[in-house]
């Protein structure tokens, strides 16, 4: 699986103790052709972003809210987009599996992901249908201008509409057209060569499919981690949008036990992600890609889901 996604050359033993062996040390503060901050960045951030999604998961069951009740439903729009989230990764591992992993001899690990997560998913809808006639707590007094279908919270949803929603854009573009030039994104293009798109995925007539199109096959493992590092990019927003959006106050208040679950574990991901792009900030700049609107409105998002979240 390493030989496959190109990895292997940012593992490094040769000083003993002193080693990078492809760790948090590897981050280089300057871009170089033999360096490939740009490839690192896609792994290091994709592996963030997987994280970010478990801890979803595993966050509100380890530190069980005092006001959470499974009878009354608290958990269930986190373990419904936690389904949703299984099976796209289900399908994203199925798809790479058919064509390409099987070709390499690479499949033994994402086949036994995908098992690992149909059994997750298969438990968590058997406990859905099960429970899913939930109670409700008594009534509890609305504030002002709320009504039992009111959103949470309106900062919240237009911070992640904000934030979120453009990630959205990116990520999509990154899932389902790789290589693909957003003019309106600012250095667009250059993010794209620095990210490595234009050589897994180069523009149909553009002088980089002219160059590298014969090559394009060599980069498959690239292309795996960008679409994946995309998809984890898009559950997270998925998360963030039914804390914000699908979830409603409820007479018995409940809606905000659910979506204070949704904003805790999302402030969480969102400050590893945040500390990624701090620290490839540096190497970014040095391939004339500016990380500072990057840093500031993942960090206005993650400050206000904390704020929500945790108080």
């Amino acid at each position: 699986m390493q030989s496959f996604t190109n990895s292997l050359a940012f593992f490094n033993n040769e000083k003993g103790w002193k080693s990078q062996q492809g760790g948090l040390s590897s981050i280089s503060p300057v871009t170089t052709d033999a360096q490939n901050m740009g490839g690192l960045f896609v792994r290091k951030l994709g592996g963030a972003a997987a994280l970010a999604s478990q801890i979803q998961k595993i966050l509100p069951l380890l530190f069980h809210p005092e006001n959470a009740r499974w009878k009354r439903g608290h958990f269930r729009p986190a373990l419904i987009t936690a389904v949703i989230a299984n099976l796209s990764l289900i399908v994203f591992y199925g798809i790479y599996i058919t064509e390409e992993l099987t070709a390499v001899s690479a499949d033994e690990l994402p086949k036994l992901f995908t098992g690992i997560l149909s059994l997750e998913t298969i438990v968590i809808l058997a406990y859905l249908i099960k429970s899913r006639n939930v109670s409700k707590g008594p009534a509890v007094a609305m504030q002002d201008g709320k009504t039992p279908n009111s959103i949470i919270s309106r900062i919240v949803a237009r911070t992640n509409l904000l934030v979120s929603g453009m990630i959205v854009v990116i990520a999509g573009r990154d899932l389902f057209f790789p290589g693909t030039i957003l003019d309106f994104i600012p250095r667009d293009d250059i993010y794209l060569e620095w990210t490595g798109a234009l050589l897994h995925s180069p523009p149909d007539g553009s002088p980089e499919a002219e160059a590298h199109g014969m090559e394009r096959d060599f980069f498959v493992g690239e292309k795996f981690l960008s679409q994946y590092l995309a998809l984890n990019m898009l559950i997270l927003c998925l998360y963030k949008f039914v804390g914000a959006f699908v979830i409603r106050t409820r007479n018995d208040g409940g809606g905000l036990v659910q979506a204070k679950m949704i904003w805790k574990a999302q402030a969480v991901g969102n400050a590893i992600i945040l500390y990624l792009f701090r620290l490839f900030s540096p190497a970014a700049g040095t391939a004339s890609i500016d990380f500072r609107w990057h840093l500031m409105m993942i960090a206005y998002e993650t400050l206000i889901l904390s704020l929500y979240g945790f108080l």
